[in-house]
């Protein structure tokens, strides 16, 4: 198994599914286009040749400073609007449930996240949760919810620079 970005090509994304129907749908008929536009970055992973086991997605983001939790405001640079990563998407087919997949995927995406924050400044990566039960897989790993934002979940560069 290997991650790699999306190729509309050589990746058969019409079987994907992952039993959410917004984010199947994405990879199906926007992910493509995403790419083109450079509206977002999306990897896969695959596990035969074509068959996309899981997804991800990336791409430049920004948020108001005054939304951050005290805690974490005060290790960042105080500028109105904070430079981030999106974590847009992450999806798993159902086929390939209780792999720990996600884990994987979003292990990979938080490094990429790390590596380019060399290049492009980033304070951390934001993730919108679909649900409760995404938004408690994130904060497993450490997220903490912005200020009146719903689901949205941040994680400080620095915390993800001591995972790796």
């Amino acid at each position: 198994m290997k991650i790699e970005l999306l190729d509309k090509k050589r990746h058969d994304r019409a079987t994907f599914s992952c039993g959410v129907p917004a984010l199947d749908a994405y990879l199906q008929r926007q992910a493509a286009q995403d790419m083109e536009k450079h509206a977002a970055v999306v990897y896969v992973t695959v596990v035969e040749p074509t068959a996309i086991a899981g997804y991800y997605t990336l791409s430049q983001f920004s948020f108001d400073f005054v939304l951050l939790p005290e805690v974490l405001a005060k290790r960042l640079a105080r500028y109105p609007v904070v430079p981030a990563t999106l974590l847009g998407r992450l999806a798993v087919s159902i086929t390939c449930r209780g792999q720990r997949l996600g884990e994987t995927l979003l292990f990979d995406a938080l490094h990429r996240s790390l590596l380019q924050s060399a290049l492009i400044a980033s304070a951390g990566v934001i993730v919108d949760a679909k649900d409760e039960k995404a938004a408690a897989f994130y904060l497993k790993y450490g997220f903490t919810p912005i200020v009146d934002a719903g689901q949205r979940l941040f994680l400080p560069m620095k915390t993800i620079q001591q995972m790796f």
